[in-house]
């Protein structure tokens, strides 16, 4: 072999040792950045949950633009208690509220059912959820802040439906995490439109979940009704779709049934 053909392969060799180096360096200070990261990813996880639980309840309305992470925090610890639920039996069980991820038990053919009737979309429920009673400053019960998934126009959409001691009167609906199309099924978003919520009712006489968004505007007097985002046909469906089933009997109905024992014979953990 000529001098020439060695060098060409020992400078081949050697690009591939660099190469290699290179990559192995970058997949550690990734690797480093994504575990020192981790934390600072949960806390920011958290305080947007904390944040959404709080505008559902109205508190963070009534805070105004005056709160900042610390006072979001020390505001939900004041006023929130988070409960771990079974939803098939809709009682009150033990359970780690703050390391429960709903999401992940969803996956989890052995934490999970599948729906008879998915209406919302989800493929799968989770056999538990956490739910959270926010009090007034007076120590009273004020709202109950349900978490709600179902599916949009583009992925599953998440968010909470804040309801009085009477679940059945809406305070609001609040959603986050979504990716819906701006303008569109985005404008979930858009305080005119969850201004439209407070005062609606979750059920007809009979018991029935029948909320509803309604294409061209709810009538007047509809408390069952309210209107439909505009251009956005299918994220709406979704919106009612994904009330009524976890309002309904395969989702929080049984703990709505069992809550309104418990306060109507003057008992509340």
């Amino acid at each position: 072999m000529s001098d020439s053909n060695t060098k060409k392969t020992e400078t081949f060799g050697g690009t591939l040792i660099f190469v290699f180096i290179v990559c192995l360096v970058c997949a550690a200070l990734v690797s480093i950045s994504a575990v020192g990261l981790k934390p600072l990813q949960q806390a920011n996880k958290l305080l947007d949950k904390q944040t959404k639980i709080l505008e559902a309840s109205g508190l963070l309305e009534k805070a105004g633009a005056s709160l900042d992470a610390n006072s979001i925090v020390a505001t939900y610890d004041k006023f929130v208690t988070a409960k771990m639920i079974d939803l098939d039996s809709g009682a009150i069980i033990n359970g780690d509220t703050d390391m429960f991820d709903e999401r992940a038990d969803a996956r989890d053919t052995s934490k999970s059912i599948k729906p008879k009737n998915d209406m919302a979309g989800i493929n799968r429920r989770a056999n538990q959820a956490v739910i959270y009673l926010v009090k007034n400053d007076a120590g009273q019960l004020d709202t109950i802040v349900l978490p709600i998934v179902g599916s949009g126009l583009w992925d599953l959409m998440y968010g909470f439906v804040g309801l009085a001691p009477d679940l059945n009167t809406v305070r609001s609906v609040v959603y986050s995490d979504l990716k819906e199309t701006p303008g569109l099924g985005a404008e979930v978003l858009n305080p005119k439109w969850k201004a439209l919520w407070p005062g609606k009712k979750i059920y007809n006489e009979q018991g029935e979940a029948v909320i509803k968004l309604v294409k061209g505007g709810a009538k007047e007097g509809d408390v069952h009704g309210v209107d439909a985002l505009s251009g956005a046909t299918l994220t709406s469906t979704g919106v009612t779709k994904t009330l009524q089933f976890w309002l309904g009997a395969e989702g929080y109905g049984p703990f709505v049934t069992n809550f309104r024992s418990i306060v109507s014979k003057g008992g509340l953990e």
